[in-house]
């Protein structure tokens, strides 16, 4: 009740706690079966003859359930202990089935006295200093020695059913491990966590600060993962009254290890700033940096150029989801996509330029946003992103990263990617 009741507090399934309640419940049920009251009482009736006969092949099942679990057993030895699991429960149904019988009688006690020598003999031979380890052992030890008096000897010099003692020193034990090994990996979870949200915090810092300001150019962007850490990444490559150089980029896979190839696309776009002009150039240069060191995991990344004095754009991507443009009321797509970063070491990009007209609006996006899924199953899509890029029209940069965010996350209930958004507003040449 107690390890059930922890469990139940701490809201999480703990198979060490779970397994040491179930044995100690089903052992605690043969001890009250075998009391000389309930004997008189309804010893006779043959459901309880078949439920005290049936319940003690049962009861080493959740004991090497519980050894497996705690990882007190060798690896080479879980294959043993799931064919001992399986043999009692077959034992344990048969028993259900026909009674007690001689032949499955002696059966179970065969087994016990071989598994439980065998178990004692694995953790013997393991040798572990491992404190955990050495107390349990000392524990079986006692609950051995116990139950093989009882199985062996005691038969014959009359003195038996000491086995319960053993239990209690047994059962003592395992509490022990079991709440000890639940104390450790809930200190292991909680110094995990303050790893994550220190990792968090590394990540986000390396994104930039706030767009400066610009006389000809709005920019606002956000970043939210899906979990602590992720892949997505965006940066400002230049950004002065004159220019803007825009990346964006995402890390397959999510977690740590996106999140550390993620710091790589951001030192490797750093080294090719010299190409800020020239999106195909700084993709090429990228890619060539990142070849070989991802440890197999690619990277889709777009790059648009802003040149306020020439009124232009140069845009180029490695197999990211295309920029939209919003002019006048409506949006196009703008795609130019090479090969995923990472992927091939020559890979060819090329750039396309389009011309710049004052009240433009551009979004760089990750894939997360136009594949968010509603609790149909329904794709959020291409379509609806356009659309709610037209409903921003009229609100400041900052505010449509808000509202297209929202939008994506009120559609999907539950996000399953990281979601990365950014929105440039072209106010028009600066003045001379």
């Amino acid at each position: 009740m107690i390890a059930l009741g922890i469990c139940a507090v701490r809201r999480r399934f703990d198979p060490l706690l779970v397994w040491l309640a179930v044995f100690a419940s089903l052992y605690g049920v043969r001890l009250w079966i075998d009391t000389d009251i309930l004997n008189l009482s309804i010893a006779q009736t043959t459901f309880f003859r078949h439920l005290r006969a049936g319940i003690n092949p049962l009861i080493p099942v959740p004991a090497f359930i519980f050894f497996h679990a705690a990882g007190l057993l060798p690896k080479r030895g879980r294959i043993f202990i799931r064919s001992l699991v399986a043999i009692f429960l077959v034992i344990t149904v048969l028993t259900f089935i026909y009674g007690r019988t001689p032949l499955l009688h002696s059966l179970n006690n065969i087994l016990v006295v071989i598994a439980l020598i065998s178990v004692l003999i694995h953790s013997i031979r393991a040798g572990s200093a491992d404190r955990d380890f050495v107390i349990l052992r000392r524990g079986m030890l006692c609950f051995v020695a116990f139950a093989l008096w009882d199985n062996t000897a005691g038969n014959y010099l009359g003195w038996t059913d000491i086995e319960a003692y053993g239990f209690v020193i047994f059962l003592a034990t395992m509490g022990y491990v079991a709440a000890h090994r639940m104390i450790a990996r809930d200190r292991e979870y909680t110094e995990l966590q303050q790893e994550l949200d220190l990792a968090r915090r590394i990540q986000l810092s390396i994104l930039p600060s706030a767009f400066p300001p610009s006389q000809s150019f709005r920019v606002a962007a956000k970043y939210v993962p899906m979990t602590s850490v992720a892949g997505d990444l965006y940066d400002f490559l230049i950004a002065d009254d004159k220019q803007a150089g825009l990346l964006i980029a995402d890390v397959s896979g999510h977690g740590v290890p996106a999140a550390l190839i993620a710091s790589m696309v951001k030192m490797a776009a750093t080294s090719q700033r010299a190409h800020a002009a020239d999106p195909a150039a700084l993709l090429r240069g990228m890619n060539a940096a990142l070849c070989g060191n991802t440890q197999g995991q690619y990277v889709t990344a777009a790059y648009v150029y802003l040149d306020a004095q020439s009124n232009a754009l140069h845009y180029s991507a490695a197999g990211h989801p295309a920029m939209l443009l919003l002019r006048a009321g409506g949006v196009t797509e703008v795609a130019e996509n090479g090969m995923l970063l990472a992927a091939v070491d020559d890979a060819a990009y090329e750039s396309k330029s389009l011309p710049l007209q004052p009240g433009d609006r551009l979004l760089l996006y990750t894939d997360g946003m136009v594949e968010a899924r509603n609790d149909a199953g329904q794709l959020f899509g291409d379509q609806s992103l356009s659309n709610a890029l037209k409903n921003t029209r009229h609100l400041m940069p900052a505010e449509a990263v808000d509202q297209l965010l929202g939008t994506v996350q009120r559609w999907a209930k539950s996000q399953d990617d990281d979601l990365t958004v950014l929105v440039c507003d072209y106010v028009g040449s600066p003045a001379v």
